[in-house]
């Protein structure tokens, strides 16, 4: 369960029981994995069979109280967006042309450019007093005053994530993006809310420019206390930089997940009850994955082991290379299919504007997924998605002309892996994850003929508030 585990931790309690079955502690246990594996009613039934065989359990009848109400939440808020029929995003942009959010006058931090508003050129039939822009003078003056504990404006966080969610909107669920010549494009794994680390590893990469892309790789928000601050960071840099600054969805960029874990809760403590809903649906617009391209082909000095390491003895393994003879990088947050074929075609055309992944098929399984050791598929053990081994890797690659994987969604204490005999890579941002794990943190560089470099970072030091500070039930107390 402190491995985040839960399928595997499912199976071990449900196997518990089937040897004795008033076991409690099973229930009470497999019913917490279902609460994380998004499976509330089966954790309720657990809890229940839990307080039958024991019902002088305090901790188990809270936990059965809390599962019941967040069933009703759900029920309930699923039946309100039922009657929606106007999203967050036009909902918010009505607000601010009645005047119904306003910079407070007492407010004394960095200033976001604005000019008055042409009515000739806006599409509301009343538009706001004023029409904001970004620049780079304001997006570091941000970070300060960020860094220094402080807040936004309302105002100013709805129109960075609205101005981001503009050029979501005109991106495929693939992005392709090349790295010219003499450019270099960085994949940053989860940061997951850390946003001095996120400060500290903006400082390693750089800034999105005119020579530098940067793409964050899914799991911006949750886990972390400072959500908000991260998620709005990026979705500035994406305003300011819309062809240089990606990212792509996690799965923690969605409403289950932000339930539990802490982004509701902070977004609602921070800035309201709309904003919440303002980027739970701006998430729905983020690209589910993104595929760099080196515009050179490999040189004589760029390492075809980089993405193969084969044995001591054997020959360097040939990179795959593109139809154009050049190398190409798949980046996604999760990983791989449960089934052979899926092509960059069908990924590029999957819908997801105003959808969740859910629990099955291609969106689920790119957030998802993970790599396992052994040839074939295996279950997944979150209890979501699967596992996927290096043959199903290799065939994927052959199939798509793709020369290697690169993914996040997992810790791993060097901060990233090379796997699946060097086509799948994992790389995890997050040092020291929820200020326990210990681990480096790394991201990727890519260069323009696909020569990679690893940069590994240690946490920094951060203001006494501890991780999932926000956090709603689930597995909250654990990392308290």
């Amino acid at each position: 369960m402190r491995l985040e585990e839960h399928g595997y931790a499912i199976g071990d309690c449900t196997q518990a029981l089937t040897l004795d079955p008033s076991y409690v502690k099973a229930l009470y246990r497999r019913a917490l994995c279902h609460l994380q594996t998004l499976h509330p009613q089966l954790a309720l039934q657990d809890f229940k069979k839990a307080l039958v065989l024991d019902p002088k359990n305090a901790e188990a009848r809270r936990r059965h109280t809390d599962t019941q109400k967040l069933i009703r939440r759900v029920e309930f808020e699923k039946a309100i967006e039922m009657e929606e029929e106007q999203d967050a995003a036009e909902r918010c942009r009505e607000i601010i042309a009645e005047d119904g959010c306003a910079v407070d006058k007492d407010y004394a931090g960095p200033i976001l450019p604005s000019e008055p508003w042409d009515p000739s050129a806006a599409d509301q039939k009343r538009p706001p007093k004023e029409k904001y822009s970004i620049t780079q003078e304001f997006l570091t003056d941000m970070l300060k005053w960020y860094a220094d504990g402080k807040s936004l404006p309302r105002r100013y966080v709805w129109e960075i994530v609205l101005g981001a969610y503009d050029a979501f909107r005109k991106e495929e669920s693939m992005v392709e993006v090349t790295v010219g010549e003499g450019e270099t494009a960085d994949v940053i794994g989860d940061v997951h809310g850390q946003f001095y680390d996120y400060l500290h590893l903006l400082t390693l990469t750089g800034h999105p420019s005119e020579k530098h892309i940067v793409l964050m790789n899914g799991d911006l928000v949750d886990r972390g206390s400072w959500s908000i601050e991260v998620i709005v960071a990026a979705f500035a840099f994406k305003w300011l930089y819309p062809k240089r600054m990606f990212v792509n969805r996690g799965n923690h960029e969605t409403k289950d997940m932000n339930r539990t874990y802490g982004f509701e809760g902070e977004a609602k403590h921070k800035h309201g009850d709309m904003t919440y809903k303002l980027f739970a649906h701006v998430f729905t617009a983020l690209p589910l994955s993104t595929l760099i391209n080196a515009s050179k082909p490999p040189t004589s000095s760029s390492s075809s082991t980089s993405l193969a390491t084969p044995a001591p003895t054997a020959s360097p393994i040939p990179p795959i290379l593109s139809p154009t003879g050049c190398k190409r990088f798949f980046v996604v947050h999760g990983g791989l299919f449960s089934k052979d074929d899926v092509t960059l075609d069908e990924i590029r055309k999957i819908p997801r504007l105003g959808k969740q992944p859910g629990q099955e098929g291609l969106m689920c399984e790119l957030l998802w997924t993970d790599p396992q050791d052994m040839p074939g598929r295996g279950p997944s053990k979150r209890g979501v998605g699967i596992a996927f081994g290096p043959d199903v890797t290799r065939r994927w690659c052959e199939l798509n002309k793709v020369t290697g994987i690169f993914r996040s969604h997992e810790v791993r204490q060097d901060g990233y892996a090379v796997e699946h005999d060097g086509l799948c890579t994992t790389v995890f941002s997050a040092p020291n994850y929820v200020d326990q794990s210990g681990n480096k943190g790394a991201f990727i560089r890519v260069d323009d003929s696909g020569n990679l470099d690893y940069v590994q970072f240690e946490a920094k030091p951060h203001p006494p508030m501890k991780p999932m500070a926000y956090a709603q039930g689930g597995l909250a107390g654990l990392f308290s």
